[in-house]
């Protein structure tokens, strides 16, 4: 590895580094301002974790920047009522009653006189959603500006309807081969006279600007047709006989399905691809299915561990979609500024990662399970139901809910995490995911 490529590859991990610093910033300033917008107190905003690299404190908060970069956290006071005899401290030789004292008393170690007014769990649930939600929802506003901007400002690899090489015979996709037996028959394309360079600009009479559609039209279509053509800044009119064929299959979205095939009308020449700029309604759109794909991702981890185990230590390939950690991100950012591609690729791909990293941060602390924020949510959207059903069935008001009772599941579920974390990370060192 050369001097250069070393270089470019530290650049990488500190361009990462910076943008995943400000994103946990950016998740913690969420929860941070609206906190303070409602009256809680807020001793600690602080970046990273470990020992404190450089603090200051400001009015009653201290800000500061920790060693470890892998997360963040603001502390409030009163995150957990006090126990039902009205004590904030107790003592029990039950471990898991100890779990549950010692993070109400956590909650309480900074309390001042003047507090009792600027207690989390005082406020109305409805400002608890606000407060716990804003963290993640700042992730995902950072996610889809970045997202948009990207897209609209750049664009993506997209085929277009300029001819990049004729086929010169009719071979079925599902068969692994691109040479042309003396028995198969001359494409379509290739009797039609459509030549490399060429771009089909209508189907049929029917004007054609974007792939999708030319696509489409082609496979609905067997027997004659006419394509017009630009070559040479003049339009020309190809007449052509589509044949039936196995052509691999589409999904609902438009994208091939791997290794699946129907039968379709086949013309015979490879798409040009080119970075194309999209409009904002085209950005939403992708938007969406980035989303959609990252609720699915989530669902699918449980699957992925086996084969992650067997990438970390075993013998098994590291698959392109495997769950990749803030080492294996990194990692990334640092090919991605080594690659043979102008400046301008580079910046939009960290970019894009960047904004994938923000949409996961979204997605994985909405999940309503302790000590993630979707947790805290959950308790608070718990409390709200059962008080407005007492007020229904005109029962005493059964007062706050309290989310210290769940922390026995929250050090389990923070176990799981944390030895998923691992797992990740020696798959990130050992066999880390590869861009091309």
């Amino acid at each position: 590895m050369s001097l250069t490529t070393i270089l470019l590859t530290i650049l990488g991990i500190v361009i990462f580094a910076v943008g995943l610093l400000f994103s946990i910033a950016w998740h913690e300033l969420g929860h941070l301002s609206t906190a303070k917008l409602f009256g809680i107190r807020v001793p600690q905003y602080m970046v990273g974790f470990g020992p404190t690299l450089w603090s200051r404190k400001k009015g009653d908060t201290e800000y500061g920047i920790k060693a470890i970069p892998a997360g963040g956290y603001i502390r409030m006071i009163g995150m957990f009522p006090p126990g039902a005899d009205g004590r904030i401290e107790a003592r029990s030789t039950s471990p898991w009653r100890g779990m549950i004292e010692d993070a109400r008393s956590a909650a309480y170690e900074e309390l001042e006189p003047g507090d009792e007014t600027r207690l989390f769990y005082t406020r109305k649930p409805w400002k608890r959603v606000i407060v716990m939600f804003a963290g993640p929802f700042m992730n995902l506003v950072l996610a889809v500006v970045i997202f948009i901007g990207v897209a609209m400002s750049f664009g993506f690899q997209t085929q277009t309807t300029e001819v990049a090489g004729v086929q010169k015979c009719v071979i079925s996709q599902s068969e692994e081969r691109d040479t042309c037996k003396k028995s198969d028959p001359v494409s379509p394309a290739q009797a039609a006279g459509l030549q490399k360079g060429d771009r089909i600009v209508a189907f049929d009479g029917q004007r054609i600007d974007d792939w999708a559609t030319l696509s489409d039209r082609i496979r609905g279509t067997i027997g004659p047709a006419t394509l017009t053509v630009q070559r040479d800044g003049q339009e020309v009119t190809l007449h052509a006989v589509l044949r039936e064929n196995a052509v691999t299959k589409k999904d609902s979205n438009g994208e091939v399905v791997p290794d699946q095939y129907i039968k379709a009308g086949y013309l015979g020449f490879a798409a040009q691809t080119e970075i194309v700029p999209l409009t904002f309604g085209e950005s939403v759109v992708r938007m969406g299915d980035m989303l959609e794909n990252g609720v699915d991702s989530i669902i699918a981890l449980p699957s992925k561990i086996p084969d992650l185990w067997d990438a970390a230590f075993g013998d098994g390939p590291r698959a392109d979609d495997s769950p990749v950690g803030v080492v294996g991100a990194a990692r990334i950012g640092g090919e991605v500024m080594t690659l043979d591609v102008p400046a301008q690729n580079q910046m939009a791909m960290m970019l894009f990662l960047l904004a994938g990293f923000n949409l996961s941060l979204f997605l994985f602390n909405m999940l309503p399970l302790l000590p993630l924020d979707g947790g805290h949510i959950a308790g608070a959207l718990w409390e709200a139901l059962r008080r407005n059903l007492a007020k229904v069935f005109r029962r005493p008001d059964p007062g706050p809910f309290d989310v210290a009772r769940l922390m026995p599941v929250a050090y389990v579920v923070a176990g799981i995490f944390i030895c998923f974390t691992l797992l990740v990370l020696v798959a990130d060192i050992v066999n880390p995911v590869k861009i091309s």
